[in-house]
């Protein structure tokens, strides 16, 4: 009896010690930081969460190194949009176990909110999003990729993470269902509050640099005309910025935004003489510390760029 308690105790002194070590060294990943605001809320208090790519880089044009690959195979939970959407990601990922990752473009709750690309029969939908019937393999061609500017879709983002935690470390249940609630309701009152602002402006017609601004445009009944690139790694063409320059002389564009990791010399040339105005959009929120209101602060950010810009014309 005396050895069998002595080996119990030895036991339960060696799981203990395992999950300090673990909790110590655990963290989250994530391919980009608007995700990582989202995980940052559920994983408050718990577990630090990192970025893959860095301020300042493009998801559409990054290339991994060797420090990322290390931190994709020491990372306890990787978060990504999958090879289509990430493919600079695909190769590295394969060897993770599906046990460590989520990926948000597999998840049915966050599937039916995507939005088919060149669509135009979203708007008058009751929520501002489309419903659509999107099967597993999910192809960046056919639906857009920016899902995060959504709150319907951030919502299904952080409850998706906070089920992938919870089988994680159960014994955190009570800390992940409060900061689960509490982000929730934060997002509820932010949506409601941008909803109101960003009411004067809906009317308003501008032009955005790329397509990353759909779900949110769509989510509050914005009045985008277009965009100049689908990829902003790639100039846009003369017959479309002839179109664009077409819009603008017959005054339908209030303003034309950029992006603070772009410059686009092509923008100044277009509004030269002009009344419109120009602003930045950042659909990363690179300026954004992650905490466990990063992801409000980033809606915000956003309402506050469109406001900004589309409120007075020159």
């Amino acid at each position: 009896m005396i050895y069998k308690n002595f080996f119990s105790n030895i036991l339960i002194h060696l799981i203990l010690s395992y999950l300090i070590v673990f909790y110590a060294h655990a963290n989250i990943l994530v391919s980009i930081k608007p995700i990582g605001f989202i995980a940052s809320a559920i994983a408050d208090g718990i577990m630090p969460v990192d970025i893959l790519v860095p301020n300042g880089a493009s998801e559409h044009s990054y290339i991994l190194r060797p420090s990322d690959e290390k931190k994709l195979q020491d990372t306890d939970l990787l978060i990504w949009n999958g090879p289509d959407a990430e493919p600079f990601m695909a190769k590295s990922v394969f060897n993770i176990s599906s046990n460590k990752t989520i990926v948000l473009t597999d998840i049915k709750e966050i599937q039916k909110f995507f939005i088919p690309i060149n669509s135009n029969n979203c708007k008058d939908n009751s929520k501002h999003v489309c419903k659509n019937n999107v099967d597993s393999s999910f192809n960046s061609k056919t639906y857009n990729i920016h899902f995060w500017t959504s709150p319907d879709v951030a919502r299904n983002i952080a409850i998706t993470i906070h089920k992938k935690l919870l089988q994680l470390m159960p014994q955190k249940k009570d800390k992940l269902n409060e900061n689960l609630k509490q982000f929730e309701l934060s997002l509820n009152n932010t949506d409601k509050k941008i909803m109101i602002e960003l009411a004067p402006i809906r009317n308003k017609g501008y032009f955005v640099f790329h397509d990353a601004y759909v779900y949110f445009e769509k989510h509050y009944g914005l009045s985008s005309m277009g965009y100049f690139t689908k990829n902003p790694e790639i100039q846009p063409g003369l017959k479309h910025l002839y179109e664009i320059k077409k819009t603008i002389k017959e005054n339908k564009v209030v303003c034309i935004f950029s992006e603070p990791q772009f410059k686009v010399s092509v923008i100044d040339s277009l509004i030269k003489g002009t009344k419109v105005n120009q602003g930045v959009l950042d659909p990363l929120g690179s300026n954004i510390k992650l905490s466990k209101d990063s992801y409000l602060t980033f809606l915000l950010q956003l309402s506050n760029q469109y406001q900004s810009c589309l409120k007075n014309k020159k």
